[in-house]
């Protein structure tokens, strides 16, 4: 979500303000569209295939389990099987796309989640001997994911001139496989077909992995040879804590989630759920990506001078919800505010990207990418555990409320801070 959502310093310093030169020249002709290029369109569809797949495995996985007979520890387990890896791997994953190409690394990623899914699909239709394998396979999809994902933000600047507006068409396609890839899998998992959501999330990793296959990018920047591993992660975590507006937005960030962003959704259901109904949880999560859609073909066009301080603006959307919640507003009217809340998310988590990717070196980009995930995401889960606990203590509105309050004050501290709020946008090469 953050630094999307989605998705950082400790000294004053200010933003560094690269001129374009500095960024990852994109290997495209000045004849060829700024957006959708040659190269793009094959990353675009290459993707959006694996955002669909990604999007399907936790809906089919718990769903599938459940089905089958499985209680919902086997289910919890299964996702933390799936989600550790990654959370703890991906600091390794942009240390290692920067040591040996992102292409190459997103390459052999998407094969081994190709594997992993047609293996997944087997223990589907042949039934599950021992759980132990299903966690296995899991834990290999999430390391792939882990090595693939530093590489997804770095390559935008390769593959189109107008790194903003591409961004925008990905959190535009990311929205849409958000809606769309639960449904398709809960629809197939109805219908008993597990395994055939398995099959066909590993022909979509096998067509991201030809059409990454398929891109021409030239010279990539690579860090110097004969590094070692801990001294390229060094490296990053220095290129990270040398700019305040990053490293103060993952800081910020972080609260963010532990209090508002991650006890929501399951706060939320437990209020919505009882009193309306699964059905309307379902549509208001659907307006919450009918809305990040919107944002994501608003940021296509809209580009303020100062990004991060417009994406600021957008996020004080973000507490109508809850509040909403709180207040006891009807569904449609709830649905109103989970639009305006996606709208924002969507401005945001553009702005964002495009910040990191057009002021960060391409020879370091992978890993400080890799550093924002890794703080941003990984707090999402401490919010959401603590979330249950909170709410027997406190109750329900006054969790709610602290994080109505918590998104206020990150949305006035990212407009507060003035290497965030200053930071300039770099134009698009010509």
């Amino acid at each position: 979500m953050c630094c999307g959502v989605s998705h950082n310093d400790t000294v004053a310093l200010q933003p560094s303000r690269r001129p374009p030169s500095a960024l990852p020249s994109p290997q495209v002709t000045t004849r060829e569209p700024a957006i959708w290029s040659r190269n793009f369109r094959y990353y675009f569809t290459g993707r959006s295939a694996g955002l669909l797949s990604w999007a399907m495995l936790p809906v089919a996985v718990a769903a599938g389990l459940l089905s089958g007979g499985y209680g919902l520890d086997t289910a919890g387990y299964a996702m933390a099987f799936l989600v550790g890896p990654f959370a703890g791997l991906v600091l390794f994953g942009g240390v290692l796309a920067d040591r040996f190409t992102a292409r190459r690394m997103m390459i052999a990623a998407d094969l081994a989640n190709l594997a992993a899914h047609v293996l997944l699909a087997l223990l589907f239709f042949y039934g599950i001997d021992h759980l132990w394998q299903l966690y296995t396979v899991l834990a290999m999809a999430g390391t792939a994911n882990a090595m693939f994902q530093p590489g997804a933000s770095s390559t935008v600047p390769l593959v189109a001139r107008d790194v903003q507006g591409a961004n925008g068409v990905l959190r535009t396609a990311e929205a849409l496989t958000g809606l769309g890839g639960p449904a398709l899998a809960g629809a197939l998992v109805g219908f008993g077909a597990t395994g055939w959501v398995m099959v066909l999330a590993a022909v979509a990793y096998g067509t991201s992995a030809i059409c990454l296959l398929a891109l021409r990018l030239g010279v990539v920047p690579a860090p110097p040879a004969g590094e070692s591993l801990w001294r390229n992660l060094a490296v990053g975590w220095q290129e990270f804590r040398s700019r305040a507006w990053l490293w103060g937005v993952i800081a910020i960030w972080m609260f963010f989630a532990v209090l508002s962003w991650g006890p929501q959704l399951s706060v939320a259901a437990g209020v919505i759920v009882p009193e309306h109904g699964a059905t309307a949880f379902g549509l208001l999560n659907c307006a919450l990506g009918a809305g990040t859609v919107a944002g994501g073909l608003l940021a296509i066009r809209y580009k303020p001078a100062r990004p991060l301080a417009a994406g600021a603006v957008a996020m004080l959307a973000y507490p109508l919800y809850p509040l909403g919640i709180v207040l006891g507003w009807p569904v449609w009217l709830l649905a109103a505010a989970q639009v305006a809340v996606g709208a924002g998310i969507g401005v945001w988590g553009v702005m964002w990207a495009t910040s990191v990717q057009t002021q960060v070196p391409g020879e370091v980009l992978n890993r400080v990418h890799a550093y924002e995930v890794a703080g941003s995401v990984g707090m999402y889960p401490i919010g959401s555990a603590l979330a249950g606990p909170a709410v027997g203590a406190f109750g329900t509105d006054r969790v709610l409320l602290v994080g109505v309050v918590v998104a206020l004050l990150t949305a006035v501290a990212l407009l507060a801070a003035r290497p965030i709020r200053t930071l300039g946008r770099v134009p698009a090469r010509a």
